[in-house]
């Protein structure tokens, strides 16, 4: 399989989970996402969770939409964005908040290996073919 095809299923992957967990913000999973919200945000956790979640809903968006002078800066933002959440994992963990069935020290700290699996996963699905 061609890299470029690889890439693009991978940017649409990326972009249909965000979309999920951005409509789960403003649904289903609200509370449980408030559970990330470190203390230190001087907004309201439901504020936060409400309009992170239209942001991942957009960023979702634009990566499957990408065309191609785009795709590559939408990339980099999508990788900013899960770095930008990642003191969210840290204040879960830190916190001991159980959420999303985060119940054990261990797993809310294996999780924060995650977060830079995801900013990877930005940058090489929308990066230029070689």
């Amino acid at each position: 399989m061609k890299t470029e095809t690889l890439q693009n299923v991978a940017r649409i992957g990326l972009g249909s989970m965000l979309v999920f967990a951005g409509v789960s913000h403003l649904t289903f999973a609200r509370k449980d996402f408030q559970a990330q919200v470190p203390d230190f945000v001087p907004l309201e956790k439901d504020d936060t969770v409400i309009y992170s979640g239209l942001a991942e809903i957009a960023l979702g968006a634009s990566l499957i939409l990408a065309g191609e002078k785009r795709k590559e800066a939408i990339g980099k933002i999508a990788a900013s964005f899960f770095a930008a959440v990642f003191p969210g994992n840290i204040s879960q963990y830190t916190n001991e908040r159980d959420a999303f069935g985060l119940d054990t020290d261990k797993k809310r700290f294996t999780r924060l290996f995650f977060q830079p699996v995801l900013m990877y996963w930005a940058l090489k699905s929308t990066e230029k073919s070689k």
